[in-house]
C-alpha cells in the first residue's frame, strides 16, 4: 500500500465498517483487509484503537464477519496446493489475515461484558461448508455461524473456530516457503522441521529474513490468542485460565509439542547478543533476529508456565510442553542450555562495566532468561541435579545476585528481584548445592561494582550469605517480603557450610541483633517468624558443623549477651527499651543515629555498634539495639511518591513509556504463610518438591508488613508468651556456658580470635547438644503465586512489545488491562529505547505487601476461602 490513495480507500472501508450496519458476508468490500495492506504497519496505524472500539459497541455484527472472512480466507489458504505462489495464493493475504486478528483480539478480551459471546463465537461447536463446496462455490468465507438455511450436503461438523485457528497457526509456523524451506514437489507442505541446532536436532535447517519475518508475525498472532490472561484479576487468572492455553497445551500430538518446544528453545538460546556490538543500534536499528527471539522466548514461557486449571470431577490434562521440557535428559541438551543462558546473562553483567555511555541499552532478555532458568529447575529434576552437579549452579548463583542487587532499589523491577530470591530457595533445597557451596570463588574482582564485596575472600557460600545481607540491609525497607524467602536459602544451606569467614559470621550475628531487637519484634505479630528461622540456621551450623566453623562459634561468644538478653524478653522490657530508644532519639535529632530503627540509612556500620560489656545478667536496657534494616516500621517505602495507577491508559503518544503498577488496593496480592513448627516440618520428606500443586495454606497466614502501617497492632504479654518459649534458644544458650567455662576470659575479649582460641573451639566437646534432622524450607505454590507470577511474565510481554513497536504497533496498549495496571509515563532522558520507569515486572505496591508465596506449606490448614484450589504444576 505505498500510494496515498490506497491507504485512503483502506482508511474508508475502516470507517464504513462502524458507520454501515449489517455489511453483507458476500460484499467484496471484505477482500480489502488482506488485499490492500502492505506491512504491519498499515495495519496497525490505519486500523486505530477507536475504529475497532467503535466497531465493537455499534457494529458488533460486522466485526463477526470480519472475523470470519479473515480466518476463512486463511483456513483457504493454508489447504491451497499453491500457496504461497504470489500470483494464486500470495502469503501477503495470510500475513495480513493475521495482521488483523491481532489487531482486534485485545479489544475483544477487554470488555468483560463480551465474555458470554466471545466463548460462543469461538469456542462453540459449528458447521462449516466442506472443501468441495468452498471451491465450486468460490466461497470467500465460511458463514456457517449465521443463521441461515443451509444445504445439509454442502456443510460439515467442525471444531470450534477458535481451534482451527490455532491449529492453522501451528501448522504455519513449519509450513514450506513460508516460514521454513521449500519443500520437495510431492511432500507436505507442513514439516515440522525444527528451526535451530540444538536440543532434538543437530544441524540447523536453512532460513531467510522473510521466513524470520514470517514466523515473528505468526507467533504474535499465537501470544495475542493467548493475551487474554491479561484481562482478568490476578486471584481469577490461574483457577480459571484460557481456552487458548488450554488447547494449545494440552494437544496430544507428541511430534507437533516436540517441533514447536525445540524450535523456541534452540531459537532463543542459539541467539547472541554480543554478535552487535554497537551501542547504540537500538536506537536506530530493529534487529530482525533480536524480534525473533523476543516472541519465541516469550511464547516459549506463556506455555512452558501455564497451569492448565482443574475442574471438580474431570481429570486434569497434562501440560505437555512442560511434560517434555521436564523429559530432557541428554547431558549435550543440558550443555546447550545452560551454555545459551548463560551467553544471554552475562552481558548485562559486561555492559554494566563498559564505560560506553548507552551500551546497557544492548542488553535484553534478562529477567526472562531467569524465569526459563527457574522453570527448567522445577520441572526437570536432572537438569537440576546437571547444574548443581557439574558446579554450572555456582555461575548462576552468581547471576541471580547480581540481578537481585543490580535491580534492588528499582520499583519497577521489583518483581524480578523476588523471582530471584525464590529461584536461589529452590536451589537451596538440594543437600549438593549446599555442599559445593564450600569451593573457594576466585573471580570476585572481576565482578561489576554492583556485586563486588569489597575485601571479599571466601567461598561460595560466603559470597551468597554475605550478599543476602547486602540485599536485606541495603535495599531501604523495600525487600521485606522476601525476606522469609532470603533466610530459608541460608536455613537451607546452613548445616552444610564449612570455613565461614570472619565477615560472614559478623553478617549472620548482626542479622540477629537486628532481628532480635524490640522494635523489630515488637513491630507486628509475626517479625518473630524471621528471627526463628535465623535462630533454626545459627542452631543447624552449630549442631552439624561444629569443629568446621570455630570462626562462627566465637562470633556467638563475643555476642551471648544478646542471646541471653532474648532468654529474658518481656512486654515491659521490650516497650521500656523501645521508649529509651525513642527519648534519645529525639535528644539526638540533629544527628544522623546509626541505631535509630526507623532509619532509611541501613548502611554496613550502623550494623556494627559494640556491644556494651557488662558483668551482671544482661536486660535489653544494656544491650544496644543494631537498627540495620526495618521490617513492618511505619514508614516502610509508604513515604515514596508513587504515580497514580490507571485503569486504562488511552494516550497514544509515542513519546511517552508504559509502566506497570498492581492494584492498589491490594487485594490482588498473596501473604507470606506462617512457617511450619519444628515437628510439622520434621515429617516432611528430607528431599524438596517442585510440582506445582494444590496449596491448603491459608492465604491470610502471614504478612510481614503485618499490622503495623495503621497502628492496629498491639503486642500483648499473651502474646509474646505464645511465641517467645518456643524460639529455638536450647542449642545457642548450651553453646554459650560450656564454653565460656572452658575458655579463659581474656581469649574471648578481643574481636578477632587467635588460632590459639580457635584450635581450642574445635578441641572442646559438646555435651548436650545433639545433630537435629536437616530439614529443607521448600518454595511451594499458592493460587495467588501463581497469579503473581504469570501477571510477572505478561508483564515482561508488555514491556517488550512496546519496545519492539516503539510506541506505535503496540498489540496491547490503550486496551484496558486486569492483571496489571498501565501507566503512562514520560520518557526520562535522551534515551529512544529504554525509558526509565519501563514495564519490567509487576510494580512495587504488590512486592512490598505481596507477604507471600507459601515458602512453608503447614499440614492441616485450612483451604482458601471459597475453597479455591491452585492448578497442579506437575513436574
Amino acid at each position: 500500500m505505498g500510494a496515498s490513495d490506497s491507504k485512503l480507500v483502506f482508511k474508508k472501508g475502516i470507517f464504513r465498517l462502524s458507520e454501515e450496519r449489517h455489511i453483507p458476508a458476500d460484499d467484496t468490500y471484505w477482500t480489502s483487509f488482506w488485499e490492500l495492506p502492505e506491512t504491519s504497519e498499515d495495519v496497525f496505524s490505519l486500523f486505530a484503537p477507536a475504529d475497532v472500539r467503535r466497531t465493537r459497541d455499534n457494529a458488533l455484527e460486522n466485526l463477526e464477519t470480519l472475523i470470519l472472512a479473515v480466518t476463512s480466507r486463511l483456513f483457504v489458504l493454508r489447504h491451497h496446493p499453491s500457496f504461497p505462489d504470489p500470483e494464486i495464493a500470495p502469503d501477503s493475504h495470510a500475513l495480513n489475515c493475521i495482521r488483523v486478528l491481532t489487531r482486534i483480539l485485545p479489544f475483544l478480551y477487554e470488555k468483560e461484558s463480551l465474555q458470554a459471546w466471545e466463548e460462543n463465537f469461538f469456542w462453540a461447536r459449528r458447521r462449516k461448508r466442506t472443501r468441495t463446496s468452498l471451491i465450486a462455490n468460490e466461497v470467500l468465507f465460511d458463514e456457517s455461524q449465521e443463521v441461515q438455511p443451509r444445504p445439509p450436503e454442502e456443510f460439515e461438523d467442525a471444531k470450534p473456530l477458535a481451534e482451527e485457528l490455532i491449529d492453522t497457526l501451528v501448522d504455519l509456523l513449519f509450513f514450506s516457503d513460508l516460514t521454513v524451506p521449500r519443500q520437495p514437489h510431492g511432500s507436505p507442505k507442513v514439516s515440522y522441521s525444527i528451526w535451530q541446532s540444538g536440543v532434538g536436532c543437530a544441524t540447523s535447517i536453512p532460513t531467510t529474513k522473510e521466513h524470520e519475518s514470517n514466523r515473528c508475525e505468526i507467533l504474535r498472532l499465537l501470544l495475542t490468542l493467548t493475551s487474554q490472561s491479561m484481562y482478568m484479576s490476578l486471584s481469577v487468572l490461574p483457577l480459571k485460565g484460557t481456552r487458548a492455553l488450554t488447547h494449545i497445551c494440552t494437544c496430544p500430538d507428541k511430534q507437533v509439542v516436540l517441533s514447536v518446544l525445540c524450535s523456541l528453545l534452540n531459537t532463543t538460546l542459539k541467539y547472541n547478543p554480543a554478535t552487535w556490538r554497537v551501542p547504540y543500534n537500538t536506537l536506530v536499528f530493529k534487529d530482525p533476529k533480536q524480534i525473533l527471539v523476543t516472541y519465541t522466548l516469550q511464547f516459549l514461557l506463556v506455555v512452558l508456565l501455564y497451569p492448565v486449571p482443574e475442574e471438580p470431577g474431570v481429570l486434569t490434562p497434562k501440560n505437555f510442553y512442560r511434560h517434555f521440557a521436564g523429559r530432557l535428559h541428554r547431558p549435550q541438551d543440558f550443555q546447550f542450555i545452560v551454555d545459551g543462558m548463560t551467553r544471554i546473562l552475562h552481558q548485562p553483567l559486561q555492559a554494566n562495566a563498559s564505560y560506553i555511555p548507552g551500551a546497557q541499552n544492548s542488553v535484553r532478555f534478562a529477567p526472562e532468561t531467569i524465569m526459563l532458568f527457574w522453570e527448567l529447575t522445577q520441572c526437570n529434576k536432572r537438569f537440576r541435579s546437571f547444574m548443581i552437579d557439574t558446579e554450572r549452579a555456582h555461575d548462576f548463583v552468581i547471576f541471580v545476585l547480581f540481578y537481585a542487587l543490580e535491580y534492588k532499589g528499582d520499583a519497577s523491577k521489583q518483581g524480578v528481584v523476588r523471582m530471584c530470591a525464590f529461584l536461589l530457595q529452590t536451589l537451596s533445597a538440594e543437600k549438593n548445592f549446599g555442599i559445593n557451596l564450600n569451593k573457594m570463588f576466585e573471580a570476585q574482582e572481576t565482578l561489576p561494582p554492583a556485586i563486588r564485596i569489597t575485601g571479599f575472600r571466601g567461598t561460595y557460600a560466603d559470597f551468597l550469605i554475605q550478599s543476602i545481607y547486602n540485599l536485606i540491609t541495603k535495599s531501604q525497607g523495600k525487600l521485606t517480603v522476601i525476606y522469609p524467602a532470603l533466610l530459608a536459602v541460608i536455613n537451607n544451606i546452613s548445616a552444610y557450610l564449612e570455613g565461614l569467614s570472619g565477615s560472614t559470621c559478623t553478617r549472620l550475628i548482626q542479622l540477629y541483633n537486628s532481628m532480635s531487637s524490640p522494635s523489630f519484634l515488637m513491630a507486628n505479630e509475626t517479625n518473630h517468624n524471621l528471627l526463628r528461622s535465623l535462630l533454626e540456621s545459627i542452631n543447624a551450623i552449630v549442631e552439624h558443623q561444629y569443629k568446621k566453623n570455630p570462626h562462627f562459634i566465637y562470633a556467638i561468644i563475643r555476642n551471648r549477651k544478646r542471646f541471653e538478653a532474648l532468654r529474658s524478653f518481656t512486654l515491659e522490657s521490650g516497650q521500656e527499651e523501645i521508649e529509651r530508644r525513642n527519648r534519645k532519639k529525639k535528644e539526638a535529632a540533629a544527628s544522623n543515629d546509626p541505631l535509630e530503627t526507623n532509619s532509611t540509612r541501613s548502611s554496613l556500620e550502623s550494623l556494627r555498634s559494640p556491644t556494651a560489656s557488662i558483668t551482671r545478667v544482661p536486660t535489653l536496657h544494656d544491650v544496644p539495639e543494631d537498627g540495620a534494616f526495618a521490617v513492618g516500621d511505619d514508614d516502610d517505602s509508604d513515604d515514596e511518591q508513587r504515580p497514580t495507577p490507571s485503569p486504562s491508559s488511552h494516550s497514544e503518544n509515542p513519546s511517552r513509556a508504559s509502566s506497570v503498577e498492581p492494584h492498589a488496593d491490594g487485594s490482588d496480592v498473596p501473604r507470606q504463610l506462617r512457617g511450619m513448627s519444628e515437628k510439622a516440618r520434621g515429617k516432611m520428606p528430607a528431599g524438596p518438591r517442585f510440582s506445582r500443586q494444590n496449596s491448603t495454606s491459608s492465604l491470610g497466614g502471614y504478612s510481614i508488613s503485618g499490622q503495623s502501617q495503621t497502628g492496629a497492632f498491639e503486642p500483648t504479654a499473651e502474646w509474646i508468651d505464645s511465641w517467645l518459649p518456643e524460639l529455638p534458644l536450647h542449642t545457642i544458650l548450651t553453646l554459650i556456658n560450656q564454653l565460656t567455662a572452658l575458655l579463659p576470659r581474656q581469649s574471648i575479649a578481643t574481636d578477632s580470635p587467635t588460632p590459639a582460641v580457635l584450635q581450642r573451639i574445635q578441641e572442646i566437646q559438646l555435651v548436650g547438644v545433639d545433630a537435629s534432622p536437616v530439614r529443607v524450607h521448600m518454595f511451594e505454590w499458592s493460587p495467588m503465586a501463581l497469579g503473581w507470577y504469570e501477571s510477572l511474565l505478561w508483564g515482561f510481554v508488555f514491556a517488550s512489545e512496546m519496545q519492539v513497536a516503539r510506541g506505535t504497533v503496540g498489540i496491547w496498549n490503550t486496551t484496558n488491562i486486569k492483571l496489571f495496571h498501565v501507566q503512562q509515563t514520560a520518557a526520562q532522558g535522551p534515551s529512544l529505547t529504554s525509558p526509565r520507569g519501563a514495564v519490567d515486572a509487576v510494580g512495587s505496591n504488590i512486592v512490598s505487601r505481596i507477604g507471600a508465596i507459601n515458602l512453608r506449606g503447614a499440614a492441616g490448614s485450612p483451604v482458601p476461602p471459597g475453597g479455591a484450589q491452585a492448578p497442579r504444576r506437575s513436574g
